[in-house]
């Protein structure tokens, strides 16, 4: 059983938390979380989704670091079926409190399935998760997955440790962040832009939003669940069709619109 760490953690603990709380409603808010993680532990990756007993889980962020990201390649397999056979989150339900947090550890040969391992692990060179998961009032389950590649070993001891102190002040702030990101988005430059070009798609529209309200392409690219490849494909169709090349062009053009940045 790990034993708890001194009152208010060690230095690095409390280094990942503050850089936690910094990174709460930034665009940039995955890979910000994820190098603030890596003060009190080692992660080259990590995911934050939601799944549902009865329909198809929901990427929310995701974040590599020092090497390629391979998030988005994993959680497709995941959503084309894998995650109809995932078992590895059925101790969440076994907490007799509402809300609580369950602290979850599984090597890939653990993994629910043969296709799971072989997709997912193997195929990425994905060593061990350690999850931080609780149910929601709606219903879902709310997880958030820590991974070490196989470069990197097994996760410490003391990383564990480390991990397990964090996860319920982790989960509030992934919580916190999914909340003001959820917030509706102002009308006014949405508007704007659809009275320019009524041509816009749907999609268009939300990129250009998010670039006007100081987005990176990254951050575009988590908030709406799609690739950084459609996002600047997006971009481009919309700059073709309001006669624009650059960025500064649509600032230029609607940035007086007014578009408060997420927080």
């Amino acid at each position: 059983m790990p034993q708890p760490l001194p009152a208010g953690g060690d230095a690095e603990t409390r280094h990942a938390l503050a850089g936690l709380i910094g990174a709460i409603g930034r665009a940039d808010f995955a890979s910000a979380a994820l190098d603030a993680l890596n003060t009190p532990l080692q992660a080259a990756t990590w995911s934050v989704y939601r799944v549902w007993r009865d329909r198809a889980p929901v990427l929310h962020a995701s974040a590599s670091r020092g090497v390629a990201d391979v998030t988005h390649d994993c959680f497709r397999a995941y959503h084309a079926g894998l995650y109809r056979h995932d078992r590895s989150f059925d101790r969440v339900d076994a907490a007799a409190a509402p809300g609580h947090v369950a602290v979850l550890h599984m090597r890939a040969e653990e993994a629910p399935t043969s296709a799971h391992r072989e997709q997912i692990y193997r195929a990425h060179g994905m060593l061990e998760r350690l999850s931080a998961a609780t149910r929601e009032d709606d219903g879902s389950l709310l997880a958030v997955n820590l991974y070490h590649h196989a470069h990197q070993g097994p996760f410490g001891g003391l990383e564990r440790e480390r991990f397990e102190a964090l996860a319920p002040l982790l989960m509030a702030a992934v919580q916190r962040h999914l909340a003001l990101a959820a917030r509706p988005l102002p009308r006014g430059p949405r508007e704007v832009l659809q009275q320019a070009c009524p041509a816009l798609t749907a999609r268009e529209l939300d990129v250009c939003e998010r670039l006007l309200r100081g987005w990176t392409h990254d951050g575009i690219a988590a908030d709406l669940g799609l690739s950084l490849a459609t996002v600047k494909t997006y971009r481009a169709r919309a700059f073709e069709r309001l006669g624009l090349h650059f960025r500064s062009e649509l600032f230029a053009r609607f940035g007086a619109t007014g578009c408060p940045p997420l927080g």
